[in-house]
């Protein structure tokens, strides 16, 4: 956050600003989700650039594997996982969407 706040290159950023509204798959009910950042960036050639960015560990972001782990532990992240799934496609066609603003 300090380095958005000292970086020229850095038009606008904020943590947690805005939502984005998505279906759950866990309940099939509207909730909403709050990405981790939005930047408007000036890139190297000088265009302008806004990204919605969200920080996850990267066991949150590939698909679980049940392995060695208990059947409750294995649900848990089969159930993040179809969460953040969600949320990404939500996030992902409300970009699309705005791209143009």
């Amino acid at each position: 956050m300090k380095w958005c706040d000292r970086n020229e290159n850095i038009l606008e950023w904020g943590s947690e600003e805005f939502f984005i509204p998505y279906i759950s798959p866990l309940d099939n009910r509207p909730h909403r989700y709050f990405p981790d950042f939005y930047m408007k960036i000036k890139e190297s050639d000088g265009k302008i650039k806004r990204y919605v960015i969200e920080v996850k560990p990267l066991k949150h972001c590939v698909p679980p594997t049940k392995g060695r782990k208990q059947k409750r532990t294995f649900i848990r992240e089969v159930a993040e996982y179809a969460k953040n799934q969600a949320k990404w496609k939500a996030a992902k066609s409300f970009c699309d969407e705005t791209i143009n603003l």
